[in-house]
């Protein structure tokens, strides 16, 4: 398989010679990206400056499932064709055949091009969570409450699941809670009258792809009270 791709990698290369040395060393730096999954591939792109180079530069961008000359080409949705990015629509859900993308620039000196393959699962990076919000609960403990990204179309249905770091104010690292499917969490304070920052992450329920950025930062505006443990909590899978 891998070395079947490399051949149609460098056959379809072949189909789109580049205008000079200068095009050649300077193809776009491509970044593909399944943030909206199953809905559509967000793909992005920039292009390294090149000296003493004017004049406009158009994007074309074009994807294929399968690598394969019978395999039909179609247009990645971009906005203009100067955009630096665009969007790969109804996503073929587990396939074993990967997407193709081919982005072309086309500038005055000639065009450079670059292929990259990809299967939709293994880049599946959620946005992070939203509205992370903390606030005094029963007992003396800190809950921490967040919303799934807007960007998620389905969280009912492709779940997803989210990692805690918290660390003390003035500590130089974080400590991390185990992934959990809720979308709270319950602390109790680990040190006496101690404040605390906190940040959530989203990754795919399966382990699809890779795990969102951190969420900004939730702070405790009022120190805790006495110390204690990290609390258990009501929901499943809590805890340390």
């Amino acid at each position: 398989m891998a070395s079947s791709l490399l051949l149609a990698l460098g056959l379809w290369a072949g189909c789109h010679p580049c205008g000079g040395r200068e095009a050649a060393s300077s193809p776009p730096r491509v970044r593909c990206r399944a943030s909206r999954y199953p809905v559509a591939i967000d793909c992005s792109w920039t292009l390294p400056p090149v000296p003493s180079s004017t004049g406009f530069t158009s994007f074309v961008a074009t994807y294929r499932l399968g690598v394969t000359a019978q395999e039909e080409s179609r247009p990645c949705l971009q906005l203009s064709p100067e955009a630096t990015s665009c969007a790969i629509p109804d996503i073929q859900m587990f396939s074993m055949v990967p997407y193709l993308l081919n982005v072309t620039a086309i500038h005055p000196r000639g065009a450079s091009s670059t292929l990259v393959p990809f299967v939709a699962e293994h880049i599946i990076k959620p946005d992070p969570p939203e509205d992370v919000r903390l606030s005094p609960a029963a007992g003396r403990w800190l809950q921490v409450q967040w919303e799934p990204p807007k960007s998620w179309p389905f969280p009912d249905i492709f779940s997803l699941k989210y990692r805690i770091r918290y660390k003390r104010h003035g500590a130089a690292h974080f400590h991390q809670v185990r992934s959990i499917e809720a979308t709270s969490f319950t602390f109790r304070a680990l040190r006496p009258r101690a404040r605390y920052c906190i940040q959530v992450a989203a990754q795919d329920l399966m382990d699809y792809g890779e795990p969102s950025d951190w969420s900004f930062p939730a702070t405790s505006h009022e120190t805790l009270g006495k110390s204690g443990a990290l609390a258990s909590s009501s929901v499943k899978g809590q805890g340390p």
